[in-house]
């Protein structure tokens, strides 16, 4: 224990000692404390770990696997198929997603069931598929928000479906998708009889987005909305 006086000793060093004791003091009385604290914490960590590479790693290979096997189905339109296996070596979108969901693979599931069931005309099951996927992408997430809406509009909500098209569009803010939901927009709009938005629309792919594909010919959805505006 260090003194707090000593004769002769400066006001400076007097309360340098004071310090010092204080110190000393309290990590006699919290030292047990503290190392508990430690150990809490490296336990902790070692949980995490363990977690990690001996639960999360495995599940998500798992995934990976079952869901290679539904791509195949998928990219062959084979959507139910896709969705709810093959009664062999495969169970299904749907499956994939109950027991990985909260993988990366359980997560891209979600994506291909929604587009499966929009394909199959089954909207309100792929609009909760495709809502429950969650991605910053600029390329995937607009285009699951275009999906969800297209089946708006297949089931007769239009405005919601112009909606989730301009939120992809804007999302996206490149020539290669935001053009295509833009001009998906832009036909609701016509069918909507609301010409002017559906001009704002196609005027803005001619202006902002004019290197795209859809650029090359917007100038006659244009001149169509204005015509048919009056």
């Amino acid at each position: 224990m260090v003194t707090n006086k000593k004769k002769g000793a400066t006001k400076s060093e007097v309360e340098v000692g004071e310090i010092v004791s204080r110190s000393e003091q309290f990590m006699e009385k919290y030292s047990k404390h503290l190392m508990y604290g430690v150990l809490a914490v490296a336990v902790v960590v070692a949980i995490i770990l363990g977690v990690h590479h001996g639960y999360l790693i495995p599940r998500e290979k798992k995934a990976e696997a079952a869901l290679f096997k539904g791509e195949h189905y998928f990219l062959r339109d084979s959507f139910a198929l896709a969705l709810h296996g093959n009664g062999v070596d495969y169970e299904g979108f749907e499956s994939i997603i109950k027991q990985y969901g909260s993988t990366k693979s359980g997560n891209l599931a979600k994506a291909y069931a929604g587009i499966s069931y929009y394909h199959l005309g089954e909207n309100d099951a792929a609009i909760k598929n495709l809502k429950a996927f969650s991605a910053k992408d600029q390329m995937i997430s607009p285009a699951v928000f275009g999906e969800v809406g297209d089946c708006y509009v297949n089931m007769g909500q239009v405005k919601e479906g112009i909606s989730y098209f301009e939120k992809a569009a804007k999302m996206a803010d490149n020539s290669v998708v935001s053009p295509t939901f833009l001009k998906k927009a832009g036909a609701a709009y016509e069918s909507l009889g609301q010409y002017k938005e559906a001009e704002k629309v196609y005027t803005t792919i001619k202006e902002k987005y004019f290197n795209s594909m859809e650029a090359v010919d917007i100038d006659k959805y244009i001149t169509r909305a204005i015509e048919l505006g009056k």
